[in-house]
């Protein structure tokens, strides 16, 4: 695996594959490398020929300086976990090198970004927006690889690409769940023992929500889910919504959508946990 630390080498570097024929595969990350990560990498390394991981810690998408400031950084064993996996370059810039300048870039990301996580973290998918596009327009990659874990995030990468004029293929990979349920992120490592015990009532709650759902309306789902989950001790639900799966805009009965999808996000203590889960109403 070579690691590349410059702008100018990996749009050199890919540019050449890519005008030779060559399937590029991009997983987008922030580091602090889990399991979820590693599905994505499989994934690509099954796509194509050639398999790029992005490893920077993108302060634009923080409205939340300790947010920024406590995220994970584990650059040598992500750089093991990446070898082992057979990724075939690294990117691990530092932010000079993406940011020589500061990215006044405000994109228009319509309704998919202003509910939700949109709503909590004002200009954060803007952030979202600004690297994605930066490594889209570097790293010529014929598919990139996200996971459904961030499913509003899927879809503003979605509208950004169509903004920008990407063409190639976004994929969405499933959430990956540690044996207990709870949906894997690099911010689980925050968790104390008595917070990680508690942690997986998230996605039970959710899960018990399916089979809740089909005798109950969108409203009552949503309260079952909430008071559920604030019952918990260390859990405090900041936000969950059923939304339309394409559209990510609140549903208010069932019938509203083909693909209703419940988004949750709870604090942990201080640790911000994000879940979702798909509802199938016969």
């Amino acid at each position: 695996m070579e690691i590349i630390r410059t702008v100018a080498d990996l749009d050199s570097i890919t540019g050449s594959l890519s005008e030779q024929g060559r399937t590029i595969g991009l997983v987008p990350t922030m580091g602090a490398l889990h399991a979820g990560h590693l599905s994505l990498v499989s994934r690509a390394r099954k796509d194509n020929d050639i398999v790029v991981v992005s490893v920077f810690v993108n302060p634009t998408q923080f409205n939340n300086p300790d947010d920024l400031r406590t995220y994970p950084r584990t650059e040598a064993a992500d750089c093991a976990l990446l070898e082992q996996a057979g990724v075939d370059y690294a990117f691990i810039p530092e932010v000079s090198e993406i940011y020589p300048e500061p990215d006044t870039r405000v994109f228009d990301l319509g309704p998919v970004a202003e509910v939700m996580e949109g709503a909590m973290r004002p200009g954060h998918f803007n952030g979202v927006a600004q690297i994605v596009s930066k490594l889209f327009a570097w790293s010529h990659p014929t598919r990139a690889y996200f996971g459904e874990k961030d499913f509003q995030q899927i879809a503003v990468i979605r509208r950004m690409a169509e903004l920008e004029g990407f063409t190639h293929e976004i994929v969405a990979c499933p959430i990956c769940r540690e044996d207990d349920g709870l949906a894997l992120s690099s911010r689980n490592v925050r968790l104390s023992p008595e917070q990680r015990a508690i942690a997986p009532a998230i996605a039970r709650t959710l899960a018990a929500s399916t089979d809740w759902a089909k005798t109950h309306t969108v409203e009552q789902t949503k309260r079952f889910v909430t008071e559920t989950v604030n019952s918990f001790p260390h859990l405090k639900v900041e936000y969950y919504e059923i939304v339309d799966g394409a559209t990510m805009q609140p549903i208010e009965q069932w019938s509203d959508s083909a693909e209703p999808v419940g988004c949750i996000t709870v604090y942990c203590g201080d640790v911000r946990l994000i879940d979702n889960i798909r509802y199938n109403i016969a």
